[in-house]
């Protein structure tokens, strides 16, 4: 054996030694290859019954969501209906109570002060009693 046998032996032995140091570690790399394909396997095989209920969570979200434009809509209209019924009574009927109440007012303060001139009174007017009645 010449010196350049020996050398290429060595040279042989060194990648061989060189190669089964690195295999180990290609192992492991591969195998966690292996467990992160299977983690997004997986992930995906979670993520769309999750998404599916998503989407039906959403659809009776909306659903409810209708519902309550539907209700508050009906209220809005109620509203507009009383204020306009309010609105309609008090010009069909506020006038004419309030009429029939001044007048009822002006003929009581008539007749007190006609009944205290023919009754003995102080001899006060009608007017003078009802200012005074204004004032209390």
């Amino acid at each position: 054996m010449s010196i350049g046998d020996i050398a290429g032996l060595i040279a042989a032995i060194a990648f061989a030694v060189l190669a089964g140091f690195l295999i180990y570690p290609l192992i492991r790399l591969g195998k966690l290859f292996d467990q992160l394909a299977q983690t997004v396997k997986d992930s995906g095989e979670h993520a769309i019954p999750a998404l599916d209920e998503g989407v039906t969570t959403v659809r009776q979200v909306n659903k409810s969501l209708e519902d309550v434009n539907r209700i508050s809509s009906a209220a809005s209209t109620t509203a507009r209906n009383v204020g306009a019924l309010t609105d309609l009574y008090g010009s069909f009927l506020g006038k004419p109570v309030i009429k029939l109440a001044s007048s009822a007012y002006a003929f009581k303060t008539t007749m007190q002060g006609f009944l205290s001139k023919h009754h003995g009174g102080k001899g006060t007017s009608g007017a003078t009693a009802a200012g005074k009645q204004g004032r209390k």
